[in-house]
């Protein structure tokens, strides 16, 4: 009998052993044919991706092609605006492909600065100008990049399509073949990765770019107004600049590392609310002063707090700055200033102060936009008058208010405008502003006004 119970036993165990090595085998089944399954979405989901990409650049440079033979300023607005629409959804599409390491770092510079200076060159001819022959050799120039790039990107489609290269993985479907027990990555991706570098290594060299607009050239190049003229001082400099700026100690303020690029600054730490303070190392201005603080409650107005604020800038040599606009978030107030210049606003020279409705005191201030902007100004001719202006703006809005304004232009160009606070027949406020020399409506602003202040898009 007990030989026998042995016997059973083995069997049983034989049995279960059987079954879970079954279990297994269909796990492993089933792990298998999802994780093929993933991977054939990755798959499609990159060569749907990157042909929506090289069918966007093909139909950028067939509009490229036609720009240079462009024979009339209508013609001329009328293809560089299609080059401007085209251009955009070749970056729409090269944002949805979804590789992790690939860099089109060059490929995605290269097609906002082509839609960009064709929409401005499409504001130029719009008004009947006709290019320059400096712009015309720039289109020209970026027709042949644009050519040159199209047809590298068609070969990698071609090798793509013919299995000669293989497309890799999306991250969030690696991650779900990772849970049910499979890993997906092939390699492929890297493969792909290395192709584009080539290609990217390779980029044509491009004209320089002078235009008035966000991605000229020049934009790169531009240094601080504000620090022309002033001499390089020491970190030990700076800690004593930013302690007597906020009335600490030297001794309170930590050295954590330097910046380079356009403003190069030095960067300490307070232990007070986590403060950060940079400092440009031509000058000593303040450029900027982060803290985490937390503010409770509200004691003061958010009038008081932008009084406080604006005392703040009198007492440390910002003179004639009017409040903007400003917003109420956590308890502090971060209002907006601009400076002022025989009673026309310079939009340009910005700055920032964050106050605590809980104690008044300033808890973050943001300079740079003044460190990078202010300087000795001579203003235009008002060649345009007021009425004149007026005509301009919408008859759909009621005309609230007006002044004299500088405003940015898209190339960090200025110009001075007239500036209408206007009011539509739902009570939506908007800022019209007209240039003061030529008359034509430069922008429209859209007010956009709650129980924490306004904001101004």
């Amino acid at each position: 009998m007990a030989f026998r119970r042995k016997r059973q036993y083995v069997a049983a165990a034989i049995a279960y052993a059987l079954s879970a090595l079954l279990v297994v085998g269909a796990l492993a089944v089933r792990n298998g044919a999802e994780a093929r399954r993933y991977k054939r979405q990755v798959t499609n989901a990159y060569r749907h991706a990157f042909t929506e990409l090289v069918t966007g650049m093909g139909e950028m440079d067939t509009s490229m092609q036609k720009v240079v033979y462009a024979g009339t300023p209508r013609m001329m607005t009328e293809v560089c605006m299609d080059i401007y629409g085209k251009s955009n959804a070749a970056k729409m599409a090269l944002g949805e492909l979804p590789f992790s390491d690939v860099d089109f770092e060059h490929t995605s510079r290269f097609m906002t600065q082509v839609g960009d200076y064709a929409f401005n060159l499409a504001k130029k001819t719009a008004n009947g100008d006709k290019p320059t022959d400096e712009e015309m050799k720039n289109l020209r120039s970026l027709s042949e990049t644009t050519s040159v790039l199209t047809s590298n990107y068609q070969e990698l489609l071609a090798q793509v399509d013919d299995g000669r290269l293989t497309l890799g993985e999306l991250n969030s479907i690696q991650r779900q073949a990772a849970e049910v027990g499979r890993d997906v990555v092939s390699g492929s991706e890297k493969a792909f990765g290395e192709a584009v570098k080539s290609a990217e290594e390779e980029f044509p060299e491009l004209p320089t770019l002078i235009y008035d607009g966000p991605f000229s050239t020049h934009i790169a190049d531009m240094k601080p107004r504000m620090t022309e003229g002033m001499t390089a001082i020491s970190e030990g400099e700076a800690r004593e600049k930013a302690a007597q700026f906020f009335g600490l100690k030297p001794s309170d303020l930590t050295f954590e590392s330097e910046r380079g690029g356009n403003l190069p600054v030095y960067v300490f730490s307070g232990s007070a609310n986590n403060a950060t303070f940079e400092v440009s190392k031509v000058g000593g201005l303040i450029v900027n002063y982060f803290t985490d603080y937390s503010a409770e409650s509200a004691k003061i107005s958010a009038d008081d707090a932008a009084k406080k604020a604006l005392k703040f800038l009198d007492e440390h040599d910002y003179k004639d700055m009017k409040e903007s606009y400003r917003q109420l978030a956590d308890n502090i107030v971060t209002v907006n200033f601009a400076h002022t210049l025989d009673g026309v606003i310079i939009y340009p020279d910005l700055v920032k102060v964050c106050v605590a409705l809980d104690s008044g005191n300033v808890v973050g201030f943001e300079g740079q936009g003044y460190v990078m902007n202010h300087h000795e100004r001579a203003l235009s001719e008002v060649k345009v008058t007021e009425e004149q202006a007026r005509e301009r703006v919408s008859r759909d809005l009621k005309i609230q208010s007006h002044a004299l304004a500088v405003i940015p232009t898209g190339g960090k160009n200025e110009e001075l405008c007239h500036q209408f606070i206007c009011e539509n027949a739902d009570g939506a406020h908007y800022i019209t502003y007209v240039n003061a020399e030529t008359g034509v409506e430069s922008r429209i602003v859209i007010l956009l006004e709650n129980e924490n202040g306004t904001l101004a898009i």
